[in-house]
C-alpha cells in the first residue's frame, strides 16, 4: 500500500501516472478524482489507485468494495489517504509530496517491514 499525500498540485496524480507506466499500463491513465477508485489489471498484479479527495466521510469508502481488491497480487496507490480518517490499513510506503521553489520534493517513510524491504531493493536497483 503506498500512500500519496501532499497539497493540491504537488504531483500526486503525475507520480501515479508515472509509476502506472513503470508498472506496465500501457492504455490510458487516468485519475480516478470522480469515480474515487480505478483498477489496472496487469499480468503479475492488479494496481488498485484510489483518489479519495472527494471523499465527504470515511462511511463512503464502504460502497467501493475495497475488501475485494484486498488480496494478495493488488498494489494500493491512494491519492489524499487522510480524507479516510484511519479507516484504510497503515501504508507500506508513504510518500510526501511538495512543491519547492525549484521543482518537486518527495519525502518517503516506510510504515512496514515490507515498504522497508521495497525502498531497500528500490535503492538496491537505482545503483
Amino acid at each position: 500500500m503506498l500512500y500519496l499525500c501532499g497539497d493540491l498540485g504537488a504531483g500526486k496524480t503525475t507520480l501515479a501516472q508515472g509509476f502506472l507506466r513503470a508498472c506496465g499500463v500501457t492504455g490510458p491513465v487516468r485519475s480516478p478524482t470522480y469515480s474515487l477508485l480505478q483498477l489496472y489489471p496487469l499480468e503479475d498484479q492488479t494496481v488498485v489507485h484510489l483518489d479519495l479527495y472527494r471523499l465527504r466521510a470515511p462511511e463512503e469508502l464502504e460502497h467501493l468494495g475495497l475488501e475485494a481488491w484486498a488480496l494478495p497480487g493488488c498494489l494500493w496507490l491512494i491519492e489524499w489517504p487522510q480524507r479516510a480518517h484511519g479507516s484504510l490499513p497503515p501504508p507500506d510506503v508513504t510518500v510526501e509530496l511538495s512543491v519547492a521553489a525549484e521543482g518537486h520534493e518527495a519525502r518517503l517513510s516506510c510504515g512496514t517491514a515490507a515498504g522497508d524491504a521495497w525502498l531497500a531493493r528500490c535503492a538496491r536497483n537505482s545503483s
